[in-house]
């Protein structure tokens, strides 16, 4: 975006938003008070991943969220939005490991961790700095981190009470498993993700015949435990008993009738393995057969010659060696979907491990009823819930085998296995720092794993509430996207259901993804656009005027324009202002504060209605209302985007097109009666535009509000002013008709002196049909000034020029 080169007198963005920022958090604009009596308005926000710096997606959504918050508070509610960070788990030892360039595995536990712990206390100040400069009137003195001793405390609470439920329990059992971070990993951290691969029809031999089986995973024969074939099946009907012999390993497995072999797949018989998926663990549990492991945990196979390769290069050695010994049939390249871990996007394996779970698949009615008690906006995203929730094959894995994170507050005696649990007292507690003795007089072990960060975050209703008093579940809203409905929204409403059987909010807000040329933004893509740099040339109003371009829910691919128009916004309204400015007094007087000051005058009036409404500026305000009264009800619909639509419509072509133009003459040189009642209007209209759209862009409005409005309206800040209500006025059944028709007359006036090449002010005779000039009786003397008519007569519509 190139630079432009600022005039003396023109708003400089970059110094008015470090000075306004600075004025909210000295004045504590935002802050949640403990003792007002208003209605509480409570948000529960997903506390940002702390990974260095905000990127576009979060400024997206997490700006939406603050358009409806800004909303509450000028409404009159007590609003209720405090910030956290996510720091615990995964993410955040990726990020420590890339920053310091180590590898947790490899270090002492206690003293990785301390490296974590240092490392986010120098990074986190900055990256919660972004949330601030973007406008995100969060009470950033109710602050907490996930991984803080204030949230490990309700985190290992949440633990301890589900035990004493029996929702909890600890099994070594085949688990979901990520090769790359070396932990196991809950089903919703899966994701899909397309791969070429090999179909491979392979020769097993049953009693020295050949028996084709279709496989993607070569490098799994040595963990083949039977061979399924569907009873249906009449091909294979008569080697149902016997035994296959598995190419390459030379070793013999029983032919098993199972009905999940799908005689369409491949040859229809299904190759079993320990473990290729979860159908596969199921299987072997339901057949009883012993499985073979021939993987280990940091994703390298353990068998023969093969010994020590990555999974991929064993596959291709196999595959090789199956060609040499002509033991392939048929090979085919295929892409199919593969789970992949979402944090690091890599290939799923399962694994026997010792975890801990909590037990939610006999819930799954019960978590779907509590999602319909939730208002879903939009309503159609609770469907996406639903079907997860439908959709669940496996307990809740709560475990991860990682240094960093808040540990499970549990012990397991050596000498009889009971597990034992920490005290309330107790907490927050690390148990491999704190001994225990079983009632049997055993040793206790205390629990190496930690959380999953979502079993920390899946409580941040509680966390959030325990920070002050008289905050309760369910709250108003929670805002995120639709990514992490299968995690963060899932989670929490199962724990709130378990802890308190409630919903943990009144409203559910769903935002979209930010795209570039319709595809994801990727740093590997090098598609990345960062909001930082945004707003070192548009301000944080032109970024947060492009997030409220789309509905909620929707996608949006990220196109500059929308920012020029959010600049282009902050101009005019700024412009605007120095004339209504200009228009409202009688001595010019300069105003002597910020840098580059619209002037101001003594008297700024209009504030006060008048004893006579002229009539133009009647239909103008009637006009005003209709908006007013439409903004409200969109953003108390979470519509935001319909509310500034409407609001810039106004603003553009109603009230700076139109109403600025047909004025001038009144405000220059109209008796004190009609400047008055102009004065008024602008007054009204500009306050109410300003108010409209402080949620959106809160800084340009806080900058025309300090300089011109707050000596007659006391507040002190437009944030925390009341929301625009409609203006008392007598209004009629045809007020918007005839506004209508005064606009078209003047629209037809402006195109015919346009094509006649001939300035606006070039004076005319206007002729126009006798039932409009009726119409506009009470308005004519208003149109003949902005249009420079001598004369308005009657016939059909022309231009005369004099």
């Amino acid at each position: 975006m190139a630079e432009e080169t600022k005039k003396e007198g023109d708003y400089d963005f970059a110094e008015a938003e470090a000075r306004i920022l600075d004025f909210w958090e000295k004045k504590k604009i935002y802050a949640f008070d403990q003792k007002s009596k208003k209605k509480i308005f409570s948000i529960d926000t997903p506390p940002p991943t702390v990974s260095g710096k905000m990127h576009l997606g979060h400024a997206f959504m997490y700006s939406q969220m603050d358009f409806i918050a800004r909303f509450h508070r000028m409404i009159g509610e007590n609003v209720f939005y405090p910030f956290g960070t996510d720091d615990n788990g995964l993410p955040t030892e990726r990020l420590v490991e890339k920053m310091n360039n180590v590898k947790s595995k490899s270090m002492d536990r206690g003293d990785f961790i301390e490296l974590c712990l240092k490392t986010l206390k120098k990074i986190t100040p900055r990256f919660v700095q972004d949330w601030k400069d973007i406008g995100v009137s969060a009470d950033y003195d109710l602050y907490y981190s996930t991984i803080d001793k204030h949230c490990q405390k309700i985190s290992q609470k949440s633990f301890i009470d589900l035990f004493k439920q029996g929702r909890v329990y600890k099994k070594d059992f085949p688990s979901l498993w990520c090769p790359e971070c070396q932990t196991s990993i809950a089903q919703a951290e899966l994701e899909d993700k397309e791969f070429g691969s090999l179909f491979s029809t392979l020769k097993f031999s049953v009693a020295g015949k050949t028996l084709g089986i279709a496989t993607t995973r070569p490098e799994l024969l040595p963990a083949c435990v039977a061979v399924f074939v569907n009873p249906k099946d009449k091909r294979y009907k008569e080697i149902i008993g016997k035994r296959a012999k598995v190419p390459l390993f030379d070793f013999e497995v029983p032919i098993i009738a199972d009905s999940s072999a799908n005689m369409e797949k491949g040859t229809g018989v299904l190759m079993v393995c320990s473990y290729g998926d979860k159908y596969d663990a199921e299987a072997i549990a339901r057949c009883k057969l012993e499985p073979k492991i021939v993987m280990n945990k940091d994703g390298s196979v353990n068998y023969g010659e093969y010994g020590g390769m990555k999974i991929k290069e064993a596959r291709k050695k196999i595959i090789e060696d199956l060609k040499a010994q002509d033991l392939i049939i048929e090979q085919k390249s295929i892409t199919h979907a593969v789970n992949v871990h979402d944090k690091c996007g890599t290939e799923i394996e399962i694994l026997p491990t010792e975890q801990w779970f909590i037990k939610i698949l006999d819930l799954k009615k019960k978590l779907i009823e509590q999602g319909k008690k939730i208002n879903w906006h939009p309503d159609f995203m609770f469907k996406r819930y639903e079907n997860w929730v439908n959709g669940l094959e496996w307990d809740w894995n709560i475990s991860r085998d990682r240094h960093f994170g808040v540990p499970i507050p549990a012990w397991t005696c050596e000498k009889c296995r009971k597990v034992i649990v920490a005290n309330e007292s107790e907490l927050p507690v690390d148990p491999i720092m704190t001994k225990k003795k079983c009632s049997c007089g055993g040793d206790a072990i205390g629990e190496s794993k930690v959380f999953d960060t979502w079993q920390t975050s899946s409580i941040t209703p509680q966390i959030a509430a325990a920070l002050v008093s008289g905050i309760k579940i369910p709250y108003s809203v929670r805002c995120n996207a639709h990514d992490i409905i299968r995690t963060w929204d899932f989670y929490t409403i199962t724990k709130s259901f378990l802890h308190e059987n409630k919903t943990p909010w009144e409203n559910m807000m769903v935002s979209g993804f930010v795209t570039l040329g319709g595809e994801k933004m990727s740093k590997s893509k090098g598609n990345v656009v960062e909001p930082q740099k945004i707003m070192e040339t548009s301000g944080a109003d032109g970024l947060r005027f492009w997030a409220a371009s789309s509905k909620l829910g929707e996608d949006l691919d990220y196109q500059e324009k929308e920012i020029v128009s959010g600049k282009k916004f902050v101009t005019k309204i700024w412009n605007a202002t120095k004339f209504v400015s200009q228009s409202l007094s009688q001595e010019n007087v300069s105003f002597q504060g910020p840098k580059n000051p619209i002037k101001k005058r003594e008297g700024f009036c209009g504030n006060k209605k008048p004893k006579k409404l002229e009539e133009t500026d009647r239909l103008f305000l009637a006009s005003l209302n209709k908006v007013i009264d439409s903004a409200t009800g969109s953003f108390s619909d979470y519509e935001y985007s319909r509310a500034k639509q409407e609001t810039m419509n106004f603003f553009w072509h109603v009230f700076c097109d139109n109403y600025l133009e047909i004025v001038k003459r009144r405000v220059y040189s109209g008796t004190k009666e009609e400047k008055e009642s102009a004065s008024y209007m602008l007054y009204q209209s500009l306050l109410a535009i300003l108010k409209m759209m402080a949620p959106i862009t809160p800084y340009i409005t806080e900058e025309i509000y300090q300089n011109y409005f707050k000596k007659f309206e006391k507040d002190n800040s437009i944030h925390i002013s009341s929301w625009p209500e409609k203006i008392k006025i007598s209004e009629k059944k045809d007020d918007g008709s005839v506004l209508d028709l005064l606009l078209s007359v003047l629209g037809e006036v402006r195109m015919a002196k346009s094509k006649a090449q001939k300035s606006m002010k070039a004076e005319i005779v206007l002729s126009l049909e006798k039932e409009k000039i009726e119409k506009l009786k009470l308005v004519l003397e208003d149109l003949k000034g902005v249009v420079s008519a001598r004369e308005i007569k009657t016939g059909s519509f022309s231009v005369e020029f004099l």
